[in-house]
């Protein structure tokens, strides 16, 4: 009996300490394997990763009840409580439809929804949850991150900026909303304020030209920021955060159902900020002072046969001002107080409706109109500009030919108080500009080949016909090497005054030497995308190089004339080429890391002289660094940037300011609480370095009316003992925010 017991006991710690398996497939909608995907076992330190077949596998599990956690890039992660693991268990685990990386579903590179492993244009996606890694009140800011992104401030004054892609100026990049052109013209440098992030549902970046599908202004690069799908929004949504500086951002979202074929979703952002703080004492406030609100709402259509329709519009209004300390609205206009003061109203429509025929046409509608009433010192400019955009799309498969035609037309109205629309005779005249145009494409696929053909003619009211071509292929090596070669044309048609804020503000002379001819561009570019599982652990690379070729471009002359911005077209050449790389890490314990580096070498050739534009950095890198401890439901966020040197538009070699802006980096921490419930805490620290620009970037700051500066009859400041070395005032000046370090703290609740 003694023995009995003894081996009873024997087996029975056996059986207790016995090693258990678990295993199976990770899926994607559509059943498509999640490679790279982890697989963490709380409480035991152990995990394992995807591979091509979406199949993992964890040994040597002692028996237990466990929390499985399922992450996928920058998915939402998957967790499933109080699973039992006594026997040798097979558990898929399946990402819902709009759960899964949204990298895998790019629309904006040839129009169509696709997996990013299969679209023949490389498309960046930048989802909601990253841009909450760094909360911030805009879009703007939230590009901050993507590798070859960089928000540019353009007026140390007002705080107005635009993006650059790989060391284009803003004016070359196109931002859609929802695939529409809604920001362009007069909406450039204050159009991507005021979109609700808890809208959001994704943004596509592509680098280089899309004009074949996209038209005029994508020369650079294309950004669209696609918004919620009504059906599958959040019942609720609130996001509120505040910082040491006492700027205050509020978004709310909320999902309505109206009988059982309507859905709509209806956003608001408010941001304010009124704390005037001048921190480098120089006399001018470092933050613009901003009211700013924006009303969203989108309306989805269940029709029969699968057709979509859908309706979304925004209005946007926003005071802000920033100038000199003790400047008020009494001032406004006037020379005994500097400030720039920007009235903005803005509204927006757009739409699409699949039409009701066997074929697949769809119809796509916009409309903006953008008023704005700004006075920049005692320069007044008053502005006008309304776009309206429809075009109609058929979407057509024939074999292994995906072909889509498109028959675009757009209007656009603009009028100011400037130069730029007036006659000869001085007569204020409304710029009326009629772009009708058609294009074609055709993606063939030969098994693991693609080629794309496109091509596109407009004619313009103003400069008559433009034809830009382009041409892509794709070879799939497997599921997961991936090469594309991409070559096209872009073009540009100029708005001055409304996309190059410099024009507008400090005291240079404008001067357009010549009528401006469209840009024209030509870019080639090579994407090599690579996945690998190394032990338990997934590297994601992607590899680019790119070279884009101008003639007729036009870049503000800041030092021909230090008292004067001259413009006209480059009697030569430019050239924008570099190497990008991105690595994400997925590792399969609750680790993720994001980095990139994009080297650029920007230049142009006039009159046997090569010369770097202004604003132009040679580096750019980011990184994400994302780790959670699961039982706590806390998640720690290390987001930074790092950007190389850039030329500065100094006022003439007696300025003192530096001519390169040297390198500098904004780096962020974040700490977030989770709660079943639905709620998130959120705080953290920002620019945790400090940095902020030369407390001198504002020349004169002291006289911005020039009140005390001596002229020749030239027009050229002299030194003089007030004045030693002959400057004028110029908030032109400006690479980097004036905010230095600052505490954050926020709420976010959803419900689902």
């Amino acid at each position: 009996m003694k023995i009995f017991f003894t081996l009873l006991i024997i087996g029975l710690h056996i059986t207790a300490t016995a090693q258990h398996t678990l295993s199976g497939k990770i899926l994607l909608p559509g059943r498509e394997p999640a490679f790279g995907a982890s697989v963490y076992i709380n409480g035991l330190n152990k995990g394992a990763t995807a591979d091509t077949s979406g199949y993992y596998r964890i040994d040597d599990i002692p028996e237990g009840i466990y929390t499985i956690r399922v992450g996928y890039v920058a998915a939402p992660t998957i967790t499933v409580r109080n699973l039992k693991i006594n026997q040798k268990l097979v558990q898929d685990f399946q990402f819902e439809k709009g759960d899964q990386d949204l990298g895998e579903v790019v629309v904006t590179g040839t129009m169509k929804e696709v997996s990013k492993l299969d679209s023949p244009v490389p498309v960046d996606i930048i989802t909601a949850k990253f841009i909450y890694k760094n909360p911030v009140p805009s879009i703007f800011e939230g590009l901050s991150y993507v590798n070859g992104v960089r928000p540019q401030l353009n007026c140390n004054v007002c705080n107005t900026g635009d993006i650059h892609i790989n060391g284009l100026e803003g004016p070359y990049t196109m931002v859609l909303i929802d695939g529409m052109p809604m920001v362009s013209g007069l909406s450039t440098v204050y159009g991507l304020s005021g979109i609700p992030n808890s809208l959001i549902d994704r943004v596509e970046i592509v680098k280089g030209p899309a004009s074949t599908l996209y038209g005029s202004e994508a020369v650079g690069g294309l950004i669209n920021i696609i918004t919620k799908n009504p059906n599958k929004a959040p019942i609720f949504s609130a996001d509120a955060f505040s910082t040491s500086w006492l700027d205050y951002n509020l978004d709310l979202g909320v999902k309505l159902k109206v009988g059982k074929r309507a859905h709509s979703i209806l956003g608001v952002n408010y941001f304010n900020y009124q704390n005037k703080l001048d921190k480098n004492n120089d006399g001018f406030t470092d933050l613009t002072l901003q009211n700013r609100i924006s009303i969203f709402n989108k309306w989805s259509f269940e029709r029969l046969d699968n057709k979509q329709s859908s309706i979304a519009a925004r209005y946007f209004y926003e005071d802000r001002w920033g100038g000199q300390m003790n400047w008020n609205k009494s001032f406004r206009g006037g020379d005994e107080i500097y400030g720039e003061s920007i009235y903005t109203k803005r509204f927006e429509l757009l739409g699409t409706y699949d039409l009701p025929t066997t074929e697949n046409i769809k119809f796509q509608y916009s409309f903006s109109s953008h008023n704005q009433n700004s006075y920049y010192g005692n320069v007044p400019f008053m502005a006008d500009q309304k776009i309206a955009f429809a075009q109609l799309l058929w979407d057509k498969t024939l074999s292994n030919h995906s072909l889509l035609f498109g028959t675009p037309l757009r209007y656009t109205y603009y009028n100011d108080n400037t130069v730029a629309t007036e006659t000869i005779d001085q007569v204020d005249k409304a710029d009326k500009i009629v772009l009708p145009g058609f294009f074609a494409q055709d993606e063939i696929t030969l098994g693991d080949h693609t080629l794309l053909l496109g091509a596109r003619y407009d004619y313009n009211s103003r400069h008559g016909s433009i034809f830009t071509p382009r041409v892509a292929y794709k070879y799939k090596f497997n599921q997961t090497d991936v090469i594309r070669f991409n070559f096209g044309r872009g073009f540009r048609v100029v708005n001055l005054f409304t996309e190059d804020h410099a024009a507008l503000t400090g005291a240079r002379q404008v001067v357009v030497e010549e009528k401006l001819k469209p840009e024209q561009s030509w870019n080639a570019n090579i994407n090599f995308v690579k996945k690998m599982v190394i032990g338990n652990s997934f590297i994601g690379i992607d590899a680019s190089a790119f070279y884009t070729y101008f003639t007729n471009r036009i870049l503000p002359d800041y030092e021909t004339n230090p008292n004067q911005i001259i413009y006209n077209n480059l009697n030569g050449y430019a050239v924008s080429k570099g190497l990008s790389l991105n690595l994400d890490f997925n590792f399969p314990f609750p680790l993720t890391i994001f980095t990139g580096v994009t080297l650029m070498d920007n230049f142009q050739y006039e009159n046997y002289s090569r010369t770097r534009p202004m604003l132009t950095e040679k580096v750019t890198g980011v990184w994400t660094v994302s780790y959670e401890i699961p039982k706590s439901g806390i998640s720690f966020d290390y987001t930074g940037n790092l950007y190389g040197p850039m030329r500065l538009p100094t006022l003439g070699p007696l300025d003192p300011r530096a001519s390169m802006s040297g390198v500098w980096s904004l780096q962020n921490v974040q700490i977030t609480k989770k709660f079943r419930s639905g709620l998130e805490i959120y705080g953290g620290v920002k620019n945790i370095l400090n940095f902020t620009p030369p407390a001198n970037s504002i020349a004169r700051s002291m006289d911005p009316f020039d009140k005390n500066v001596l002229f020749n009859d030239a027009g050229e400041a002299v030194p003089t003992t007030d004045n030693p070395y002959g400057l004028t005032f110029d908030p032109s000046y400006v690479f980097a925010p004036n905010q230095g370090i600052r505490g954050f703290l926020g709420l976010r609740y959803t419900i689902d």
